[in-house]
C-alpha cells in the first residue's frame, strides 16, 4: 500500500478556471475560501439540507460500523460536525480526532465540544501507521488534489479491517435528477447563501461548492482508485438520489 509515484495525480476534477488559475493556486483558493466563511458555514449547510445534515452523517457512521471504544478520523473535518457525531458514537472509551488545514474551522469544531484537533490535509496524515479503526471524510473529497495519494494514506494509518467512509454528492444521472440537482445547487443554494451568510464570500463558497460536485470525477474512478490503494469490499450507496456513501475496509493480512 505504499503511494502511487508512477503515474500523474488524479485530481478529482480539472482546474475551474472561474475560481483559479492553475492546479498549484488551488489549494490556497479552497484554505482561504474556508476560512473566511468559516463563521457562516453552519448555517448555511443548515439550510442547504434542510436541518437533516447532522442526523444523516451520525445514521451513515452507523451503517458503516462505527462502534464504542473505536479511535476515529474525521479528515477534512469542517466544523466537526461528524467528529461530534463520532464522539458520541465512540464513547468515553474511544477516541475521535478531528483534521482539518482551516484554523478557523477548527476553532468552530472546538466550540462544538470536538476535543483532538489537528491542522493538516488528507494527503500528508501526521498519524502513525495502523492507528485507527475508522476514518471518516463528508463531503470533501472534491477539495483534495490527488485521490490515488490520499487514499493510500488511508490506507496507511488504518488498522488491518479498519473502516473507511466517504460521504460525497453525486448528481442524479436522469436528465430531470440533474436538471433539479443544477438549479438547488448552482441556483438556490448561493442565493440563499448570500442571505443567511455574513460574509460575501458565502455565496462564492457555494458556487464553488456545485462547480466541484457537477466536474467531480465518476464514482467509478473513485471506486477504482480506492481498489488501487488496497482497499476491499468498495461499495457505493447512494441515498435520497443524490447522497453518494463509498465504504471500503483495510484487508486483514
Amino acid at each position: 500500500m505504499d503511494h502511487p509515484t508512477d503515474r500523474p495525480p488524479l485530481s478529482p476534477h480539472p482546474v475551474l478556471a472561474n475560481h483559479y488559475g492553475t492546479a498549484e493556486e488551488r489549494v490556497g483558493y479552497i484554505r482561504r475560501l474556508f476560512d473566511r466563511t468559516a463563521a457562516d458555514y453552519d448555517r448555511i449547510n443548515d439550510w442547504m439540507s434542510l436541518n437533516r445534515g447532522e442526523s444523516y452523517r451520525r445514521e451513515a457512521m452507523i451503517r458503516a460500523g462505527v462502534q464504542p471504544g473505536q479511535s476515529v478520523l474525521d479528515c477534512a473535518c469542517g466544523t466537526g460536525v461528524m467528529a461530534a457525531q463520532a464522539q458520541a458514537l465512540v464513547g468515553d472509551a474511544g477516541q475521535v480526532i478531528a483534521l482539518d488545514p482551516s484554523l478557523p474551522m477548527l476553532a468552530i469544531a472546538k466550540a462544538r465540544g470536538v476535543r483532538l484537533r489537528m491542522a493538516g490535509i488528507a494527503e500528508q496524515l501526521a498519524l502513525p501507521d495502523r492507528s485507527l479503526d475508522v476514518i471518516a471524510m463528508g463531503y470533501a473529497l472534491r477539495h483534495v488534489a490527488d485521490l490515488g495519494v490520499t487514499f493510500a494514506e488511508f490506507a496507511r494509518v488504518l488498522r488491518p479491517g479498519g473502516r473507511l467512509l466517504i460521504l460525497e454528492m453525486v448528481p442524479p444521472t436522469s436528465r430531470i435528477g440533474y436538471g433539479l440537482t443544477r438549479f438547488y445547487l448552482k441556483s438556490l443554494v448561493p442565493t440563499l447563501a448570500s442571505w443567511v451568510g455574513r460574509s460575501p464570500d458565502a455565496r462564492q463558497l457555494m458556487r464553488y461548492y456545485w462547480d466541484t460536485v457537477d466536474r467531480c470525477v465518476a464514482p467509478e474512478i473513485v471506486i477504482e482508485a480506492l481498489r488501487e490503494a488496497g482497499f476491499q469490499g468498495v461499495t457505493r450507496s447512494v441515498q435520497f438520489a443524490l447522497l453518494t456513501e463509498y465504504t471500503a475496509s483495510r484487508p486483514d493480512a
